[in-house]
């Protein structure tokens, strides 16, 4: 698991080394933008893998056996676990947006009226 921790550090320190980090808003942009993009794809995926891997597990490996059959509950619900877990980093995720004003949208700001010159 230490490993693991090691290789998301490096794999993450391009993007923390390139990135322009002025104020804390940047900061957290840069932590929101790396958790949307990077690990909530990775949990959906990996949760999605095992939750299809344990249905053919149950279905089609556990026929007779009672035993691979509840493996196969086992892998279908650290799926389920899994795509929860996305979920709620998601909606986290959502939170720090809107409790910390963090906004990856630009926002349009007003206009002058364009004047038109008449005849002087």
């Amino acid at each position: 698991m230490k490993k693991l921790g090691y290789l998301g550090a490096l794999l993450a320190t391009p993007f923390l080394a390139f990135a322009q980090v002025n104020t804390i808003n940047d900061a957290g942009k840069i932590i929101i933008d790396l958790i949307n993009n990077v690990a909530v794809p990775i949990v959906f995926a990996l949760a999605f893998i095992v939750f299809i891997f344990g249905i053919f597990q149950y279905f089609i490996q556990g026929g007779h056996d009672e035993e691979k059959r509840d493996s196969g509950k086992q892998l279908m619900l650290w799926g389920l676990i899994g795509f929860f877990v996305m979920v709620s980093v998601w909606g986290l995720v959502r939170i720090l947006l809107g409790t910390f004003q963090l906004n990856p949208t630009v926002p349009t700001y007003p206009t002058a009226p364009l004047t038109t010159q008449g005849n002087r």
